[in-house]
């Protein structure tokens, strides 16, 4: 038995780890790599394994970064079951359709401009026969993935049906558990449950560490910064351009502007969801509230979370046009989350250079990609090729994070271990040297073995 670490290897996007338990091969998440345009996509032309010879995929949950290279792989021959949570199945439907229509508008786009495109990773013909090989499984209910191989989901609290995965292996008389943190959520978010780690010990974690270099604010600071940058923005006529994940991360947002809004602690101005997708990631959200955290006020207030007098969603490529040519205050809300693709970057590209106006960052912002060079506030911006003189004023709320600060990431860890006197050796993914190196050395003084794998890295179960 061993774990080849294949993706998110010492960066973020990416995920991708291949389990081997005698003659079969599991796949736990297939994300597609982002940042710079070239290199991103050398990286995900590159299957990790033979898709042919693969006995199943487990996914973690939607997000492109664990998901969107699943089109590829069945594209290219794998016929086997991806297993799921049923949320997770849902939002993937129409995330991996989404994804697909931007790849073809992107070459569309460049050829139209007189450069040569790369074609496609996939289309969206490809999506249909992919859901066919997708099985819903709830949380907490242990399923046979492969021969040797036990799986159950429990809730990671990161979005909308994320899990972390529990993994009974055997191989002979040998006998081991794998847990697979996924991406691990935070305490106290609103909407969904918080992280429910999976109890009862472990022979091997791998697990995420986005942020294992820092301590995120606490998140009802956020709900007040909010308020805050919107009430100051729409004193100057200026419009709040918030790039935003088009699920959790735009719900969020929804949610507490909603909740500001019945509280009076923000101007009336409206709010524009600007993304097809978004619109369906929300309907998504609607149908399930089985997973909703019953505790939040404003869930126990109010019948539809996500919609009130002042939010607009915005489906087609007219209306979002228009936006452009409207005057005064507005918040808009567009994908994608690290604004390297999608409608997000042409109101970018008119809007970044006013400096009435505010751009709102409230996610990790990988390396290589816009959003990490608005953090940096560099002058200039490179936006369709033109340059973009930076004069909006950036405000970062790194609060507003559906990944755990390191000291949840502790929390979650310990959790896992429970009773067990030794602690599991932990392998750390989905995080930057820097972020990992800090998560390490706290995760070794409370006496785990720590590594942080490279990609292509072997560790025997």
């Amino acid at each position: 038995m061993h774990v080849t670490f294949s993706g998110a290897a010492r960066e973020v996007t990416g995920s991708c780890h291949l389990l081997t338990v005698g003659e079969h091969t599991v796949m736990l998440d297939c994300g597609m790599y982002q940042g710079h345009r070239q290199e991103s996509r050398v990286k995900n032309a590159k299957l990790p394994f033979p898709p042919e010879q693969l006995s199943a995929i487990v996914l973690s949950h939607a997000h492109i970064d664990h998901a969107g290279r699943l089109p590829f792989l069945t594209r290219n021959g794998f016929s086997g079951t991806i297993w799921a949570t049923a949320a997770t199945r849902d939002l993937s439907a129409i995330m991996l359709a989404d994804s697909a229509f931007i790849q073809e508008k992107d070459a569309e786009y460049v050829r139209r401009h007189g450069r040569e495109a790369l074609d496609p990773l996939y289309t969206q013909a490809d999506i249909a026969p992919l859901m066919k090989q997708i099985v819903g499984e709830p949380y907490d209910r242990t399923f046979a993935v492969a021969p040797g191989v036990r799986a159950t989901f429990v809730d990671a609290g990161h979005i909308l049906g994320s899990a972390s995965v529990v993994l009974d292996l055997s191989e002979g008389s040998k006998k081991r558990r794998l847990v697979f943190s996924g991406d691990i959520g935070r305490w106290g978010q609103p909407i969904i449950r918080d992280p429910q780690p999976p109890t009862g010990g472990a022979d091997m974690v791998i697990m995420e560490s986005t942020y294992g270099d820092r301590v995120h604010p606490p998140l009802e600071d956020m709900r007040k910064r909010l308020a805050s940058i919107v009430t100051e923005t729409a004193a100057k006529g200026g419009r709040v351009l918030i790039p935003a994940f088009a699920v959790g991360r735009t719900q969020e947002l929804v949610y507490d502007l909603h909740a500001l809004a019945r509280a009076g602690q923000m101007p009336a101005i409206p709010i524009y969801i600007d993304s097809p997708l978004a619109v369906d990631a929300t309907s998504v959200f609607g149908m399930h509230p089985e997973v909703f955290d019953r505790t939040e006020g404003l869930v126990q207030m109010v019948q539809d979370l996500f919609r009130f007098e002042l939010v607009h969603y915005t489906r087609d490529v007219a209306d979002s046009k228009a936006l452009n040519m409207q005057r005064g205050p507005m918040i808009i809300i567009s994908p994608s989350g690290m604004a390297e693709f999608g409608r997000i970057q042409h109101h970018l590209r008119n809007g970044a250079s006013d400096p009435r106006n505010a751009i709102l960052i409230v996610g990790f912002q990988a390396e290589h990609t816009l959003g990490r060079r608005i953090v940096e506030r560099r002058q200039t911006l490179r936006i369709f090729g033109e340059d973009v003189p930076l004069r909006a004023r950036v405000e970062v709320l790194n609060g507003y994070s559906a990944h755990g600060d390191r000291m949840e990431l502790a929390r979650w860890l310990d959790a896992v271990r429970a009773k067990r006197k030794k602690a599991p050796p932990t392998w750390l993914v989905h995080g930057e040297p820097a972020s990992q190196e800090a998560l390490a050395l706290q995760l070794r003084d409370k006496g785990y073995e720590v590594h942080a794998p490279a990609p292509g890295e072997k560790a025997p179960l």
